[in-house]
This record gives structure tokens, C-alpha cells and sequence, in this order.
């Protein structure tokens, strides 16, 4: 899991990426005091007051918070392939308060269901979060491929459409960390049982 910055601006002195700026003219981003004035003597030629204004109380504040974007590796269950397979997925927190930091796939209308149990109904340590379209399954789209082969065609009922599965990074469900490979058997179970 790799979270992207939320401010992204690298340092003129050593190109780290920094939130904080040159006060003054607000134009130039430093990631320490010290480079500021290591790089004063140079910068003091080209910085000009952002403002005008004869208001020196001003505080600096940062730019506007570009929103956090994770990036995640998620189970697809497609339903033009034999099998699953892994993609990331990117990821955005939730607007939710009551969710938490809890981020949601970006593409698409979707409804979930969260597997908290795994196989003989052993709590899953991180739980998996399944999105699918509720209309695929209700408007007979083609039948899941990739489902039917991991349940080798023995689930109660036929998977239709595109299934994504994101695994928590734990048991509080703040947040997303990779899935993989390993999380089939209890998908597999769940498919099996689902009715």
C-alpha cells in the first residue's frame, strides 16, 4: 500500500517532497528552515510578497489538500475470465465520518458485503470486502467465469457480473492492505455458500 501525498511539492534544495513554503512569496517549498536559509542568498533575488497588502499578521496557510489517493492490490472476478486475478485498484477515503478512514474503489456504483468469517466460520483477521454491481445480478448479466471455476460450478447460486475484493488491514476496518492469493479459499467458501 502506497499512500500518495497529500501535498506533493518537492524541496528546491533537495527535491523531498514538503508541505511547507517560503512565507513570504508563498512560491518556493522547502522541507526544513535550514534550507530555506541555505538557499536565502539566491531565493532573496526572486521573492516577492504573494500579497500587497501591508498585513504582516498574516499567517501562511497550506494550499488546499489535494485528496489522498491509495493504491491497493485487490482479487478481480471477472466474468469474461476463467480465472481470478490480481489488479490495483485506486482508493480513496471514505466521506463517511462513521466509516472512518475506510477508502472505497473509485469506479462505479457498487454494493458491498464484508466477510468476517473464513473457512469452518473462523473469524477472518482481516476481513475481505467484496463490491459487485446489484443490478448485474438481478438483470441475468453472463454468469461470473472466474466464480464458477473456483467453486468448480457447485455454488447455490450463479455469480453474475464483476466482483472486486479488498482486504481490510484489520479487524477495525480503517483501511485497505493488499490481497492476494490467499484469500481465495475463503472467497471460494463464501461463493459456495452464498444463497
Amino acid at each position: 500500500m502506497n499512500p500518495v501525498p497529500l501535498i506533493n511539492h518537492p524541496c528546491t534544495v533537495c527535491c523531498r517532497p514538503t508541505s511547507m513554503w517560503c512565507s513570504r512569496c508563498q512560491a518556493a517549498w522547502y522541507c526544513a528552515p535550514e534550507h530555506l536559509q541555505s538557499d536565502w542568498p539566491r531565493h532573496r533575488k526572486e521573492c516577492v510578497p504573494a500579497t500587497h497588502a501591508q498585513n504582516y499578521n498574516i499567517i501562511a496557510t497550506p494550499p488546499p489538500a489535494e485528496q489522498q489517493v491509495i493504491m491497493v492490490s485487490a482479487i478481480l472476478f471477472s466474468p469474461e475470465e476463467e480465472r481470478p486475478r490480481i489488479i490495483t485498484v485506486k482508493c480513496r477515503p471514505s466521506q463517511v465520518p462513521s466509516q472512518g478512514m475506510c477508502p472505497q474503489p473509485l469506479d462505479g456504483q457498487a454494493e458491498s458485503i464484508v466477510l468476517t468469517q473464513g473457512l469452518n466460520g473462523e473469524p477472518l483477521r482481516f476481513p475481505l470486502h467484496l463490491w459487485y454491481s446489484p443490478t448485474a445480478l438481478s438483470r441475468c448479466a453472463p454468469i461470473n467465469r472466474a466464480i464458477y471455476h473456483i467453486t468448480s460450478g457447485a455454488a447455490a447460486k450463479a455469480w453474475c457480473g464483476t466482483v472486486v475484493v479488498l482486504k481490510f488491514n484489520g479487524s477495525r476496518r480503517q483501511g485497505y492492505s493488499d490481497a492476494g492469493s490467499n484469500d481465495l479459499p475463503a472467497l471460494s467458501a463464501y461463493f459456495l455458500a452464498y444463497k
